[in-house]
């Protein structure tokens, strides 16, 4: 079954590029756009889409406060909402995570990474622009335990790409670093995903600077 998405933007350009690339795969669909947040909590409560992409910036409601709304603490049954923006400073990082999104995107990620948050949040997990996770790990505390070791040793290649993920790189950037196919970046992650047991690469970049990893 394909993967129902709702846009929420002020902008019909922003939209209709997303409707595009969303509507480009085969395992999704959107069904439904708004252009305000309170058209798109209406819209959203309505046809209960299963990954919300939403603006912040939006007359009438705010996405922030749309996503409280639909996904805040308390609400019942929350909607998985992925914040898709130009704006990155960490109030609005912070408030969409506190408010219940479980993605933070900047506008000019691309396609594959879009893309590959709505997928994370259809599965039940997060993904945070890798630029925005880098910064935020940065400023973290040195953690009072260090993570738990991998299941399996990494190999000095998984621990290249683990510490590229970390520093915020697509696979795509990663695979041109490397001189490999993004074929093979995918399946060096897939190694890592097991052998750390962490679910995405934003717990993947975690793992890195908590465990020391990229001091």
């Amino acid at each position: 079954m394909a993967i129902r998405v709702l846009i929420a933007d002020d902008q019909q350009m922003v939209r209709t590029g997303f409707r595009m690339i969303v509507d480009s795969q085969p395992d999704m669909e959107v069904v439904g756009e708004a252009a305000d947040g309170a058209e798109a909590v209406a819209l959203a409560r309505r046809l209960r889409p299963d990954v919300c992409l939403f603006d912040i910036r939006m007359p009438a409601m705010d996405g922030l406060e749309a996503t409280r709304v639909l996904a805040g603490p308390g609400v019942e049954d929350p909607l998985r909402i992925v914040i898709v923006t130009t704006f990155d400073m960490d109030e609005y990082v912070y408030g969409a995570l506190r408010g219940g999104a479980v993605g933070f995107l900047l506008k000019d990620s691309g396609p594959a990474l879009l893309l590959e948050a709505v997928r994370a949040a259809a599965n039940g997990e997060s993904l945070v622009s890798p630029s925005i996770t880098v910064r935020l790990l940065e400023r973290l505390a040195k953690p009072p335990t260090a993570p738990p070791p991998p299941r399996e040793p990494l190999t000095d290649r998984e621990l290249e790409v683990v510490r590229l993920v970390a520093r915020g790189r697509t696979n795509e950037e990663i695979a041109a670093e490397l001189y490999v196919s993004l074929s093979t970046v995918k399946t060096h992650l897939g190694s890592v995903h097991r052998k750390l047991t962490t679910r995405n690469r934003v717990e993947t970049a975690a793992w890195a600077w908590e465990s020391g990893l990229m001091t």
